[in-house]
């Protein structure tokens, strides 16, 4: 997951709305929030080609090593969307994964070894920092994570992440900060809906 365009070092391939794996079918894109699920001004952005990377690769984090994460192997499908605000503000991004049998519970510890390797780390001058607020989200079917990067003479440029897992099915909404948990919280439901 990265929490600016660009710290990766990747450039986007604009595309159509929706990136998805080769084999992903029509349900699994009914799985993604609409842009009104995010609020009223949110619009669907351009989306980049080929299959979505895991959202939590932190390939300018040191202690990040991907092959640390099995998980990832074991990706049956993926589809993602990015959103936007009209003021270009920071955007939204959703993933959705669907794993073989065992691997989404898998995945999801893969997830909790990258925030303890990477909880902090230097990239282009700047601090990026991940915090658990939640390890039982949504009375245990997910997990809350706050990100930050930090810059010298600027304000701090904050995200939340909400991961929900249902079955073999991960899905990981990216959100600029909303200035309220309420707004998170709301957005988690609609998360919740959508995996049924």
């Amino acid at each position: 997951m990265v929490l600016a365009a660009g710290c990766d070092g990747r450039k986007p391939d604009v595309a159509a709305d929706v990136r998805n794996s080769a084999t992903a079918d029509r349900g699994e894109l009914g799985l993604l929030l609409g842009a009104g699920d995010l609020g009223a001004d949110w619009q669907v952005d351009d989306a980049r080609a080929g299959v979505p990377p895991w959202p939590w690769e932190q390939n300018s984090c040191p202690d990040y090593r991907r092959g640390d994460y099995p998980a990832t192997a074991h990706r049956r499908h993926a589809v993602e969307r990015y959103y936007r605000l009209p003021d270009g503000s920071s955007p939204a991004h959703h993933v959705v994964e669907t794993f073989e049998p065992g691997w989404a519970e898998r995945n999801i510890d893969d997830v909790r070894r990258v925030l303890l390797r990477c909880a902090s780390y230097p990239v282009l001058g700047s601090q990026v920092s991940f915090d658990v607020v939640d390890p039982y989200y949504l009375e245990g079917a997910g997990m809350l994570i706050r990100g930050r990067i930090a810059r010298a003479g600027v304000p701090n440029t904050v995200t939340y992440v909400v991961i929900v897992k249902r079955g073999e099915t991960v899905s990981t909404v990216r959100l600029p900060d909303p200035g309220s948990r309420t707004v998170v919280n709301s957005i988690a439901a609609r998360v919740v809906a959508r995996l049924g």
